[in-house]
């Protein structure tokens, strides 16, 4: 089986990005075969109190280009 996934590793490179990034979805998503039933529960309270930070003003927000330059920077440490 080593060599068939590799065979098939290399085919997939080939492909567009697109299509690469479709495929590796679909394979991360068949591995997810877990549902955890608090989850979607828990990111709605989570959203909920970063909202009301955000609205409180008890957080500063970022314009994303200077997010994405701090990004950036720790990446490159």
């Amino acid at each position: 089986m080593e060599r068939e996934a590799a065979e098939l590793l290399a085919k997939a490179l080939h492909l567009p990005k697109e299509a690469r990034a479709a495929l590796a979805d679909s394979l991360l998503e068949s591995l997810d075969t877990e549902v955890d039933e608090g989850a979607e529960e828990a990111w709605r309270s989570e959203i909920h109190r970063r909202l009301g930070e955000i609205d409180e003003g008890s957080v500063k927000l970022v314009p994303w280009r200077e997010a994405r330059n701090r990004l950036e920077d720790r990446l490159r440490r």
